[in-house]
């Protein structure tokens, strides 16, 4: 398989550098993660294309430009521990982990997670932490994070996740309701959360006691 080299430089100077993203090392992350890997494999033509690709299960890997607003407005430190919530096909899982320390990585669901870690850790990551679970709960026993960051959409900013970031945290997270929501970038301080608005976006949603409920059929 190709490298796609010459697609990712496309894709950061044409979605990313001309959209405003500066963050040097966050350019070279995406220059250097190969994204068409965290693709389905009928997709890798389109991998690098200015638009969210569908994973199965009702998930998707969200266009760069996405990925990359995200990161810049969690702006992961080289010493951060960082919680990641929605694992996905773990694209942005391996940008964190060359930007940042230590990952905690959290996916509801167990196909996702399993094809994550096993493509993460064949590419030589070693510093990522996996778990299945409700992602809106966090990692308590590992708290605290210099960054959370969540790629899903919840209802409101479930508290969990606020309480399991360090003084001068950062979480980012999508806040509102289906179709349409706010990018929201929460900072803990010594005297307590300040809320800031990226812009809006549009994710999946997050699903677990936190954010949107399992929908279940009735009987």
């Amino acid at each position: 398989m190709p490298d796609f080299a010459d697609s990712r430089r496309e894709m950061v100077g044409t979605q990313l550098v001309s959209r405003g993203i500066r963050g040097e090392r966050i350019l070279e992350a995406f220059l250097r993660v190969p994204r068409h890997l965290f693709v389905r494999e009928e997709d890798v033509d389109r991998a690098h294309s200015d638009h969210p690709l569908s994973l199965g299960y009702d998930q998707t890997i969200s266009q760069p430009y996405i990925v990359a607003l995200t990161l810049e407005r969690l702006d992961p430190q080289p010493g951060d521990k960082v919680l990641e919530i929605g694992t996905g096909s773990g694209y942005q899982t391996a940008l964190l982990a060359g930007l940042c320390r230590e990952i905690f990585t959290i996916e509801r669901l167990a196909p996702l997670a399993k094809s994550a870690r096993a493509r993460l850790e064949a590419l030589g990551h070693s510093n990522i932490q996996f778990k299945v679970d409700d992602g809106t709960l966090g990692w308590p026993d590992q708290a605290p994070f210099d960054r959370i960051v969540v790629s899903a959409a919840s209802p409101e900013i479930p508290p969990a996740l606020t309480s399991q970031l360090a003084v001068g945290g950062k979480l980012v997270i999508p806040v509102g309701g289906p179709g349409r929501q706010d990018l929201m970038v929460v900072t803990r301080t010594e005297s307590g959360l300040e809320k800031a608005n990226a812009g809006e976006c549009v994710f999946v949603k997050l699903i677990g006691q936190g954010g949107w409920r399992e929908e279940r059929p009735e009987k």
